[in-house]
């Protein structure tokens, strides 16, 4: 209703003119205090959005720095979005018998946080030279509420996030104008987003609740990230790095000739140390011995992440990883050794004849999710079949596939104990097939080198699934989904100066999810 009216006509006001009801929706309405007070952040409730470069502006170049972010404050937006959740939150306390009055304390939320840069946002007119704009988003989402009563020993969840990965959820708290590979800007900028959050761990929300004050305390679980995100924000070398996977120390060698047997190692405190080591040389080392002490940690880590697998980006690396076997088998390249680029580029163009011919598959530039979708079917596989000469070849590649459908369900579901129940305790087994036809049928391609998904797919699912109970809800896809409405509220709904143009699309964000 907000964002359009029942007329269609787009309803635009300005933030100082909004009605009561949208102000209410917005951080900075509704009073709260936090035991004890948050060290280094205001008191002050009734903060709005931000200037997200608070303080840094004359160090920030190129850009009137005025411009480039806008922000919530993290502890207003919570609350926010706690108030939000008012209704489900007592309704949860009705529903499990609680007495209402007694529930004052004891409140524990979990938060999804979610980032992502998103290439490509400039405006299509306009004069001037042409400026590579690019965006970063950071959000977060309430995934739970439980509450642990006196003298109980479990806690009761009372509010669970049905839909995780649905743009409706997912909070903007943080937008930019920055290449996501511009280190220096995005730490700026998110430095005081990590700070409030490290203060917000170790204190109390007092927050008034179905009308009585309860306490909240809260985790944060930073799982929303692709891998390049989570390599930046916890020091790691770039994903071409031998160091193949950020959950464990394996190097792509290693991964490729044990692809199954895994655990994970990496944790930020872990890479905090070793950055530590990598920075000080403790027993002069040289440069190759010092990474290999340090796993490839060669910068400081700035933001905790949780170690996970990214669900929406693993379906897409692994789908570009079949594309390439589908070339490679349309072409018997396990017969010869080092095909030329013209025949490659004649396999390619008979694989997208043919997906497009059975599967009306448009090739693409870059892989994306709803390609990779399509790909990765029985269908497809058959369909690439019909080009392949050798009977035995083409029942390899199909169980290829099949081992794959089976595996996939369980990483992708949001509740895999309810949703594929026997994926999920079959997912070693199949694992393990898997990678005994890559390492047989399909040697040519992985002696020796492995892609970062397909490594941690084959090695690290069931482990997360153990730790978390889900991999797919707390995926990225929110946060992508969101970056549709960021450009659309952009072209839409936001003023044309660009002074105001971000605090625009972050209020009519914040609306559109509330």
């Amino acid at each position: 209703r907000t964002v359009k009216a029942t007329s269609g006509r787009q309803i635009f006001q300005p933030l100082h003119t909004l009605r009561n009801a949208e102000k209410e929706l917005l951080p900075g309405y509704h009073q709260f205090e936090w035991q004890p007070a948050l060290k280094n952040v205001s008191s002050s409730w009734d903060v709005g959005i931000i200037d997200g470069l608070s303080g840094w502006t004359s160090s920030v170049d190129d850009v009137p720095a005025d411009t480039i972010a806008r922000r919530f404050r993290y502890d207003v937006a919570l609350v926010s979005a706690l108030k939000d959740l008012e209704e489900d939150i007592m309704e949860g306390l009705r529903e499990r018998g609680m007495d209402d009055s007694t529930c004052t304390s004891g409140f524990t939320v979990v938060v999804k946080e979610s980032c992502d840069g998103m290439g490509d946002v400039s405006e299509k007119h306009g004069s001037g030279p042409a400026v590579p704009e690019k965006a970063v988003r950071f959000s977060f989402t309430i995934m739970s509420i439980s509450i642990r009563a006196d003298g109980e020993e479990d806690a009761v969840t009372i509010f669970q996030e049905q839909k995780p990965n649905s743009e409706l959820s997912c909070r903007p708290l943080c937008l930019m104008f920055v290449d996501e590979s511009d280190h220096e800007t995005l730490t700026a900028i998110l430095g005081p987003v990590v700070a409030e959050r490290k203060a917000m761990l170790e204190s109390r929300l007092i927050l008034s609740v179905g009308g009585l004050l309860r306490s909240f305390r809260f985790f944060f679980r930073g799982t929303g990230y692709d891998e390049k995100m989570v390599r930046e924000m916890e020091g790691l070398e770039a994903s071409g790095s031998t160091y193949v996977c950020t959950l464990c120390d394996s190097t792509r060698a290693e991964a490729s000739h044990n692809m199954v047997l895994h655990s994970i190692t990496r944790s930020h405190g872990e890479n905090l140390e070793r950055y530590e080591i990598w920075r000080t040389n403790p027993f002069s080392e040289s440069a190759d011995e010092l990474r290999d002490r340090v796993k490839g940690v060669s910068a400081k880590p700035f933001m905790e992440t949780q170690p996970t697998l990214d669900a929406l980006h693993c379906d897409i690396g692994n789908a570009t990883e079949f594309y390439k076997i589908f070339q490679d088998e349309i072409g018997e390249v396990f017969l010869q050794s080092n095909p030329s680029r013209e025949e490659r580029r004649r396999w390619r163009s008979a694989l997208d004849k043919q997906l497009r011919k059975k599967l009306k598959l448009k090739p693409v530039m870059r892989m994306n999710g709803n390609f990779a979708r399509r790909l990765m079917t029985r269908e497809a596989a058959e369909a690439v079949c019909e080009l392949i000469p050798s009977e035995e070849r083409r029942e390899a590649l199909l169980k290829l596939m099949d081992l794959y459908l089976q595996m996939k369900p369980v990483w992708r579901s949001t509740y895999p104990a309810r949703d594929c129940p026997d994926q999920l305790c079959r997912y070693s087994y199949n694992s393990q097939q898997f990678a005994d036809l890559l390492s047989t049928t399909f040697k040519y391609r992985y002696d020796g080198k492995i892609t970062n998904y397909l490594h941690k797919t084959l090695a690290h699912v069931p482990e997360i699934i153990e730790r978390d109970g889900s991999i797919g809800a707390w995926a990225s896809e929110g946060n992508e989904s969101g970056n549709k409405l960021f450009r659309r509220f952009r072209k839409m709904n936001a003023r044309q100066s660009k002074t105001f143009e971000l605090e625009d699309v972050l209020k009519h964000h914040w609306l559109y999810t509330s």
